[in-house]
């Protein structure tokens, strides 16, 4: 039997108990109340353009929080479907066998401080509060700016409503993929017990919201440095093809309306003629993975040079670099995980030209510490000795993601030829051979493999899986669900239990509760 199932089952029969005692420490002080109100109220705030600014910062600044908790790029969004393993003979490979436990869905035992991984901290996943904060906060400057502030004029109002409610639905479409069925709110001030509401309903209103303000936000911003680091219309496009395409896999009886609303955004992304696919160069992809590129659509832009505190765990890619791409040389002689042969065979047949194969992977089949992931090796920081990962940005949305996206509802309308071409806009970049197959299902598991060649580590694979139902076809998922796990929502995550601070109403997920 598998080690990291032989201890699993030696710490199961406890790992609710601990899971709640655990995870209690994260307690909010109200309900959906949760900064100083001092801090939010605007009496003393919002008295100037710049006190807006330094208040949008902070949206995003409070939302990256949550994702340099850790390795949560690739926890959440990569390995749950049993792809990754640990590579024997790795720094701390006792450590890094979380990656297996995720794999197999374990993410009670993932979470269990008592076993060797208890540093990656994956209860803080299950912790929401953070999210809330970024909601309340948005929903406290939409207020003020509906009311009106000294210096702002008509014109950025309306900008900066655009932004914080992008901000908001952001929030709301990253914790649906995450818990499913989430609280719902928009007024500034929220103290009323409320109960979760449907997530296909939450999107719908997030829809709504958001698609009125997508004209009032610029295709690119007058600053440079802005550019994919602060939402624009790309972003709010890409963000609302998003949430129809999660919503197209569960509101079934409407996904023709999704699908055509996605096909329809995704063609005014593309005619805006505002963003391009860089060649895959090292000048071009080094760009891309630089940040603020014309590829980039949404990213949190963090860079040593503005001595951003990034997490050592948190880049994808810190587990399947190596030394001379990872430093320093003495711990990092192999990589920490790889993807198993069958997987990348899968996605780069030997058979099939494309650029991406050799580009961004060296031992791709390597099934050992040898292999790497060059896709994110580049921007290698120079000191040589420190602990550092490549000073790359954390993508979000980029272009071939919205590109793709337009290709799938194409194809699911039965537009195979408008699906192919935008298919083929992917593949002519990578030098890939051009798609040459028919359509209908074929087409459509075509570009489902075809997003996990180009957005290989960028935290999609998983949702894909589970928003298509592929997730319990053991075609596409190596540890799939079965379908009494995917209707209990076992491609959720647990609930921290504070969320039943002060709100009677509040259930958590029913799955995580009788493991």
């Amino acid at each position: 039997m598998n080690s990291v199932k032989i201890m699993r089952n030696k710490k199961i029969a406890g790992a609710i108990g601990v899971l709640a005692l655990t995870l209690c420490c994260f307690s909010c002080k109200e309900f959906l109340t949760v900064e100083p109100v001092d801090r939010l109220t605007g009496n003393n705030f919002y008295r100037s353009i710049d006190d807006v600014e330094s208040n949008v910062a902070n949206m995003y600044s409070m939302f990256f929080d949550k994702i340099n908790e850790g390795w949560i790029m690739g926890g959440i969004g990569e390995a749950r479907s049993g792809e990754i393993i640990a590579s024997p003979g790795a720094n701390g490979y006792s450590a890094r066998r979380v990656v297996e436990v995720l794999g197999e869905n374990d993410l009670l035992y993932a979470m269990d401080p008592s076993a060797p991984w208890e540093w990656y901290h994956y209860e803080r996943v299950t912790n929401w509060t953070r999210y809330y904060q970024v909601i309340q906060t948005a929903n406290i400057l939409v207020n003020k700016l509906e009311e009106g502030i000294p210096g702002v004029s008509d014109v950025d109002k309306q900008r900066y409503i655009a932004e914080a409610t992008f901000m908001r639905c952001f929030a709301y479409w990253w914790m649906v993929r995450l818990y499913g069925d989430v609280v719902y709110y928009t007024t500034p001030y929220n103290a009323e017990s409320l109960p979760r509401e449907g997530m296909v309903s939450v999107l719908n209103k997030c829809i709504a919201d958001l698609k009125p303000h997508k004209d009032n936000m610029p295709w690119a911003h007058a600053d440079p440095a802005l550019k994919g680091a602060r939402a624009s219309r790309g972003s709010i496009i890409a963000l609302l093809m998003h949430m129809n395409m999660w919503n197209a896999g569960f509101d079934r009886n409407n996904r023709e309306g999704y699908f055509r609303e996605v096909a329809s955004l995704g063609t005014e992304l593309i005619q805006s003629n505002t963003y391009r696919l860089y060649p895959l160069t090292e000048e071009g992809w080094s760009t891309v993975m630089k940040g603020r590129s014309d590829e980039s659509l949404f990213e949190f832009y963090r860079s040593i040079n503005y001595q951003d505190n990034n997490a050592a765990l948190s880049p994808f890619g810190d587990h399947f670099l190596r030394w001379p791409y990872k430093f320093p040389r003495f711990n990092n002689q192999i990589s920490h995980c790889y993807y198993i042969d069958t997987y990348m065979a899968r996605l780069y047949p030997s058979a099939v030209a494309d650029k991406r194969a050799d580009f961004w992977f060296e031992d791709m089949l390597s099934n050992s510490g040898q292999f790497i992931a060059v896709k994110f090796a580049f921007n290698v920081y120079a000191s040589g000795n420190e602990d550092r990962n490549p000073d790359n940005t954390f993508l979000i949305f980029r272009y071939p993601d919205a590109i793709l996206l337009h290709a799938e509802a194409l194809a699911e309308l039965a537009r195979d030829n408008e699906a192919i071409a935008s298919l083929n806009m992917i593949r002519e970049r990578a030098e890939a051979t051009p798609y040459g197959g028919g359509g209908g299902q074929e087409l459509k598991d075509f570009i489902f493999w075809e997003r996990c060649r180009e957005l290989f580590g960028e935290g999609h694979r998983y949702f894909d899986l589970v928003r298509t139902q592929r997730i319990m076809n053991p075609t596409f998922a190596r540890n799939p669900l079965n379908s009494d796990q995917y209707n209990r929502r076992a491609w959720t995550w647990p609930i921290d239990p504070s969320a039943r601070n002060n709100n009677p109403r509040m259930v958590l997920n029913e799955y995580w509760l009788t493991r």
